[in-house]
């Protein structure tokens, strides 16, 4: 028998490979994040509190600043105005997005679900500034699409769809059409994550749909929804780009001041008062801290399971 060549020998050994150090690219990811979140986060949020707790010459006055935005007389009704919203917003985010991504769920077996992501998710597409011109022209029946609804509600003009009292509803509509879809996409993905298994339990055990998302799917989504209702709560807060837009379109009929990031901007822009309008943004963001911190801890967030 003939001995086996080099080139056999070769063929079997071992390829040595150059190893990349673990976690290396994911440093990199999340360098790229650190530094946008220090340049545009961390920055201006201590700019911000600086301001809010000196005067226009650098002195420190303590919660002048805060006491001046309390005592003005627009300052309780765009927290009445941003607190109805608010309600109004999250409970429908939570209701209907939890009770379509479940809908969305169920039809994922008859081969639907990617039409409907795709709806769903759509709107999202669009930039605060754009989703508020469409509705725009939405909610004018003299142009609307769907005139004759606005018609058929007894709205014949702009202004009566606009009026102060109806402004909560219309913010919700412009935030739920362009925020909530992706949310529902979300919800969808965590529903995935749910072990089959336990899914056929419920089945053999005789539980019907409402049962099913009742006592196994809601539950397992629950600190989906806490996560949910904590960044919909902040950015809820910083209502501005509808009221403003909504505002200069009616000719004032809306108000330029009626959530408080408008009457931070009037602050800061139209009496030239930089401090005061630091305060409420500090204020601003105080709430949302305190409300996720409740949230959180409340819900055992970080709990394992």
């Amino acid at each position: 028998m003939s001995a086996p060549s080099a080139d056999a020998g070769r063929a079997h050994r071992p390829i040595a490979r150059r190893v990349r150090p673990a976690g290396r690219s994911g440093h990199g990811f999340v360098a790229a994040y650190a530094v946008l979140l220090v340049a545009f986060g961390v920055v201006p949020t201590v700019y911000a509190v600086r301001f809010a707790f000196t005067d226009a010459g650098g002195t420190f006055v303590g919660l002048s600043n805060f006491a001046t935005a309390a005592r003005d007389f627009r300052f309780v009704a765009a927290v009445e105005h941003v607190g109805i919203y608010l309600v109004c917003w999250l409970a429908s985010l939570v209701v209907f997005s939890v009770g379509l991504a479940l809908l969305l769920h169920r039809l994922a077996a008859q081969g639907m679900s990617k039409l409907l992501r795709f709806v769903y998710y759509l709107p999202g597409a669009l930039a605060g500034a754009a989703s508020v011109m469409v509705w725009l022209f939405v909610l004018d029946p003299a142009v609307s699409p769907v005139g004759f609804l606005l018609r058929g509600l007894g709205f014949s003009t702009f202004a009566q769809v606009i009026a102060p009292s109806h402004l909560p509803v219309l913010f919700t509509l412009i935030a739920f059409w362009t925020g909530a879809g992706g949310w529902i996409i979300v919800m969808y993905g965590a529903l995935n994550n749910i072990s089959p298994d336990v899914m056929e339990a419920a089945r053999i055990d005789g539980a019907g749909p409402w049962q099913t998302a009742w006592r196994i799917q809601i539950p397992l989504l629950r600190k989906w929804i806490v996560y949910m209702v904590i960044l919909a709560f902040a950015g809820g807060t910083q209502l501005f780009v509808e009221p403003q837009l909504l505002s200069q379109a009616s000719v004032g009929v809306a108000g330029r001041d009626y959530s408080l990031n408008q009457l931070s901007y009037d602050f800061a822009f139209q009496n030239n008062d930089v401090n005061t309008a630091a305060a409420v943004s500090v204020e601003l963001l105080v709430v949302s801290l305190v409300v996720a911190a409740v949230f959180v801890a409340r819900s055992g967030f970080f709990d394992a399971d």
